[in-house]
């Protein structure tokens, strides 16, 4: 069998040269293809949600107690910015009604606005709370298996309480102004998952579960009361559309 030891250097030139030119045009046409998937999911995703609640104290001391959760709700908007198919970056606003009870092993003065109120040992106060919360996180989400794609959320949530009222049975005291009791601001950490179950096109149910965990001191600590820390933890039930 004869083989060819020699090519014509004229016919490697253009092999060479055809070869650059595919290559070239097969990189461009990748590069404008991923450019074309990244345009198609560098879009706004607009979310709305109801979310039963369960919120409750807990402090770092002894002397103050948290006396049992309470139910409330959070509705808002939320707005995701992808810029990969499964990353986003999410933030939004809601309306977040929350609170605790506390009880003390020790008399307790709490002022209000316009009073004061002496509560016995081990008699519980009702906190209620009602917060203008703005989430900023990180949404990951999975490819839709089926109609259903899975997600996770986390990320910051700042907080400024627009209502701060008491609640004190064995006084007899109901929807008492807090403002002196409660801080206005706080700062927590969130973390969400769930699924989303697609109706076609870019409309979704959402559920999931969310725990939101506060940093900052719910109470001021005013006159002779102890000196702790009582933060929120807050379960949340998510209900909701994303479009």
């Amino acid at each position: 069998m004869r083989y060819f030891k020699y090519t014509n250097p004229e016919v490697l030139k253009v092999t060479l040269v055809i070869t650059m030119v595919l290559a070239s045009v097969i990189s461009n046409a990748q590069q404008q293809q991923q450019q074309q998937q990244q345009q198609q999911h560098q879009v706004i995703s607009i979310g709305i949600h109801a979310d039963p609640t369960i919120s409750w104290f807990s402090t770092d001391i002894s002397q103050v107690k948290s006396d049992g959760a309470r139910p409330g709700f959070n509705f808002g908007v939320n707005f995701y910015n992808y810029f990969t198919r499964n990353y986003s970056f999410s933030t939004g606003i809601s309306l977040m009604n929350a609170g605790g009870r506390l009880v003390s092993r020790d008399t307790t003065v709490l002022i209000f606005t316009n009073s004061s109120a002496k509560v016995l040992p081990g008699k519980p106060v009702i906190y209620k709370l009602q917060y203008l919360a703005f989430p900023l996180g990180l949404k990951l989400q999975t490819n839709q298996i089926g109609y259903v794609t899975f997600f996770s959320d986390l990320g910051f949530v700042p907080k400024i309480a627009i209502s701060r009222r008491a609640d004190i049975p064995s006084l007899n005291i109901y929807g008492e102004n807090a403002v002196n009791e409660l801080n206005i601001i706080n700062l927590s950490y969130h973390i969400t998952g769930g699924f989303e179950y697609s109706l076609g096109g870019s409309t979704a149910l959402v559920f999931g579960i969310d725990f939101d965990n506060n940093f900052l001191d719910i109470t001021k600590d005013t006159g002779k009361q102890p000196k702790d820390i009582v933060s929120q933890k807050i379960v949340s039930f998510r209900f909701g559309v994303n479009f």
